[in-house]
């Protein structure tokens, strides 16, 4: 059978894609984060589905029991908050399944970002302003980043940066950052995108440390730093612009 690795979302149960429903609601098995997974998004499983919380499982558990179940001749969910393409460890998941010879398809989600910015009511990539965001995060207990991806040589892109998994090392970011993107530069920091929970915290770059520790804020947060976050007066988009060539019906 089939293992699918589904993109739950960023936290609210109803921001899965209708694709990801209707493929966990026909899954005989489901792994799930317990951590990140809202368990509202269980109630989509079929009745009887045998439910594992991967949140105390180790990479090798994980993948035996993706392959017992494949073995057992049912289709396997495995849902991964946000979106199955960044920061997800599908990667080394799909490489054992396809060693183990079980096959898989990817159900994309709503990654985190757009959650955020979403929240954030802003639109990332701004008519010249800024046309470029860089996803990244920074090197800490995790493993390392590669070379050439530390934050200092990704700053002077100038380029809006998200940063996942860097709430807990707020101090470094923006220390690291504001040679390359000033202390006045909007920054911004969103908690649980999408969650009753969610927190927004606004500022320049250089206070935003201050807030985002006097919020209590440690994980399950993205920062985002870039002109971009602030831009008001900028050219509208070609894109609907009366001068632009169209195309004939």
């Amino acid at each position: 059978m089939t293992v699918y690795f589904i993109g739950a979302g960023p936290g609210a149960a109803d921001l899965i894609t209708v694709r990801g429903a209707r493929t966990l609601a026909r899954c005989q098995v489901c792994l799930y984060a317990g951590s990140l997974v809202p368990v509202e998004l269980l109630a989509e499983c079929p009745p009887g589905a045998h439910l594992v919380d991967t949140a105390q499982l180790d990479l090798d558990q994980i993948t035996a029991e993706l392959v017992r179940a494949h073995e057992e001749g049912h289709d396997v969910a495995r849902l991964h908050s946000g979106d199955p393409s960044v920061f997800s460890a599908v990667a080394e998941q799909m490489r054992r399944l396809d060693a183990a010879g079980v096959p898989y398809e990817v159900v994309p989600g709503v990654p985190a970002f757009a959650a955020a910015a979403a929240a954030l009511k802003r639109e990332l990539t701004v008519p010249t302003v800024g046309q470029t965001v860089i996803l990244t995060r920074v090197a800490a207990r995790a493993t390392p980043m590669p070379d050439g991806e530390d934050l200092a040589t990704l700053g002077r892109s100038g380029a809006l940066l998200v940063l996942h998994l860097a709430a807990r090392y707020v101090d470094r970011v923006v220390e690291e950052l504001v040679p390359h993107y000033g202390a006045d530069c909007p920054a911004a920091v969103v908690a649980y995108a999408s969650r009753p929970e969610e927190v927004v915290l606004r500022g320049p770059l250089g206070h935003i440390a201050e807030q985002t520790k006097a919020a209590g804020i440690l994980r399950t947060a993205v920062i985002m730093v870039g002109r971009s976050l602030g831009a008001e007066q900028f050219r509208d988009s070609h894109l609907y612009s009366p001068q632009r060539e169209r195309s004939a019906p």
